[in-house]
């Protein structure tokens, strides 16, 4: 079998000159249209200036930047506030078609109201980030470590996936072990949300499929990392082991979103960058676009 490259889009191919629709490459030759997005947790990291972005970078000049690099990032700011429009606006015209937003859902929803009556405030959410239309993901849910499995909370994650926007796509990260049952997994099924992959401190790994599309997310320790210039630890076992996960279930969806966090390793582009090495994928070394950015 002919190696797989990996196009713009994000999609797997074999070498063939013939037109041919992009097609993912199975564990066992297995074929489905399967896009993979890989990117990090937010792009607004001064510490990035003169090893990701080019010496002298200020923070307009960043997201353009990054764009050139990554097809996808992770809107972490929306956890802490619904974006404005002129924001949202302005994210849009500052990245090409094919790249896409995902945003964390507001902290009022998920760890202030843990759900409970957030339909209206979902809605609005969903409405906020409508200017950026094919370019925005799945919306992420990420419950903090206190929501803890029981009667109450399964009614409350259930009724809020079921008030959430049609046409919003959710993945739900869950952080307490108590949530990793066969009953959870098919109450997503049911609502057709993804459960989200993590690597969060000491939770035990988990990696169900729930929905026609992925999300991965590499967190790390907060504590560990004060500087994100560089990376500072070892996960060269771990890369081998998501990486081999994420392989096997391509077959069962259509999209995988993975977002790396500076405390994986110390440097999240570079961990990014790594991750697509594993999987096949084109990856595109930032230096190398120093020298094209005029506005340097």
């Amino acid at each position: 079998m002919k190696s797989p490259r990996f196009e713009r889009g994000c999609r797997y191919r074999e070498r063939d000159d013939r037109p041919s629709r992009p097609r993912a490459i199975g564990p066992v030759g297995a074929r489905v249209n399967a896009t993979i997005w890989m990117g990090t947790q937010g792009w607004s990291y001064p510490d990035w200036v003169g090893t990701f972005y080019p010496p002298g970078s200020k923070q307009e000049h960043y997201l353009p930047f990054y764009a050139e690099v990554f097809d996808t990032v992770e809107i972490d700011t929306t956890f802490y506030h619904p974006p404005k429009p002129a924001i949202v606006r302005s994210w849009a015209r500052l990245v090409p078609e094919h790249f896409r937003f995902c945003a964390k859902v507001p902290q009022r929803i998920t760890h202030e109201a843990g759900l409970a009556h957030m339909g209206e405030h979902m809605q609005e959410f969903a409405r906020a980030l409508e200017p950026l239309g094919d370019r925005l993901g799945p919306l992420l849910v990420q419950m903090p470590a206190e929501f803890i499995r029981d009667t109450g909370t399964v009614g409350l994650l259930d009724r809020f996936l079921a008030s959430s926007p049609a046409t919003a796509r959710l993945a739900v990260e869950l952080r307490h072990p108590s949530w990793q049952t066969n009953a959870t997994y098919d109450l997503l099924r049911g609502r057709r949300a993804a459960l989200v992959w993590n690597a969060w401190r000491d939770l035990p790994r988990v990696t169900e499929v729930t929905a026609d599309f992925l999300y991965l997310r590499f967190l790390g320790d907060h504590k560990s990392i004060s500087r994100f210039d560089r990376v500072q630890i070892d996960r060269n076992a771990d890369f081998g082991v998501w990486a081999r996960d994420l392989r096997t279930v391509l077959p069962e969806v259509r999209e995988a979103y993975g977002y790396f966090n500076n405390h994986w390793a110390g440097h999240a582009p570079a961990a990014a960058n790594e991750m697509k090495r594993r999987l096949g994928l084109t990856v595109v070394e930032p230096k190398m676009r120093w020298s094209q950015q005029e506005m340097f």
